[in-house]
């Protein structure tokens, strides 16, 4: 019975998420990653101070992290890949062994601080396009060159783009003026997975030049290019290319229908992704379990 682990990303995250975990025995790598970081993260999942980029991912990756070390004896060993979304492919490089905790905490903490850097120097806006497809969304972001993209390919009826404040603005029109259901603005200072982070990817490429990964214990399903990948070095190129260039979820499921799971497992906070499945493969069994 092999299990497919998916991990979320920004956007998951809760005031007061972390209180559940505070009991739990896993709750010590919170501590660890404190020490390694010399800075306080607790209050980031205990409290409501997730209003900056940089406190939303180190909450989400480290709830995640609480999660996955105490289900992961009970999950066991036949996993057929890991992935997750945005941040969370460095969440699916820990659980898989391509990082050791001391080091993917750091390379998240480097891309939490470069992402958040990139968006106060460069700020941007991200809206759901609900009912589009891409080709729609596409089209919707055609018309505004240099200022708006698409950013995240979610499931079919969920395409998210995002740009400047003046390019999403044209797009969100564009998209009313085409037929698209709902346009639904995110409440993120940042134009995510689009050209407008290129300092942050410039920055991360640097920094990962001195990261070792090594192989994962399963294949991670890249949101780059929704390829399951086995090496370790390439991550080194994928997590930079990932910054600027959309997140290819709804391929992604489908590559990690092609490996043959018996069943889904979202590990952190919420269970967005879970509901992603079932709108990519709604005629899969597996998704239901």
């Amino acid at each position: 019975m092999s299990v497919a682990v998916v991990f979320p990303g920004q956007g998951a995250q809760a005031t007061g998420m972390g209180l559940e975990l505070r009991d739990l025995p896993a709750w010590r790598l919170v501590e660890d990653a404190e020490e390694i970081l010399a800075t306080s993260l607790a209050p980031l999942l205990l409290g409501d101070e997730l209003k900056t980029t940089q406190a939303a991912q180190m909450a989400v990756l480290l709830h995640s992290l609480v999660r996955w070390e105490t289900e992961k004896t009970e999950i066991g060993t036949d996993i057929s890949s890991f992935a997750g979304h945005s941040l969370g492919q460095i969440t699916a490089l820990i659980a898989s062994g391509a990082l050791p905790f001391a080091t993917g905490v750091q390379v998240a903490a480097k891309r939490a601080a470069v992402t958040q850097d990139a968006a106060d120097h460069k700020p941007g806006v991200m809206a759901a396009l609900l009912g589009a497809t891409a080709e729609q969304a596409e089209a919707v972001v055609a018309g505004t060159p240099g200022s708006c993209w698409v950013a995240n390919i979610n499931a079919p009826g969920q395409i998210v783009i995002a740009g400047t404040p003046e390019g999403l603005a044209t797009a969100s029109e564009a998209a009313k003026a085409a037929g698209i259901r709902k346009v639904m603005a995110l409440d993120v200072a940042a134009a995510f997975h689009t050209p407008l982070m290129d300092d942050a990817a410039i920055a991360f490429a640097e920094y990962l030049q001195s990261v070792e990964f090594t192989p994962p214990s399963a294949p991670i399903v890249s949101n780059e290019d929704a390829v399951a990948y086995t090496d370790a070095d390439g991550w080194k190129t994928r997590l930079v290319a990932h910054l600027v260039q959309p997140v290819r979820w709804a391929d992604s499921m489908i590559t990690i229908n092609s490996l043959g799971p018996s069943s889904l497992r979202e590990i952190g906070p919420g269970t967005t992704l879970t509901g992603l499945a079932k709108r990519c493969l709604p005629d899969t069994e597996w998704v239901k379990n």
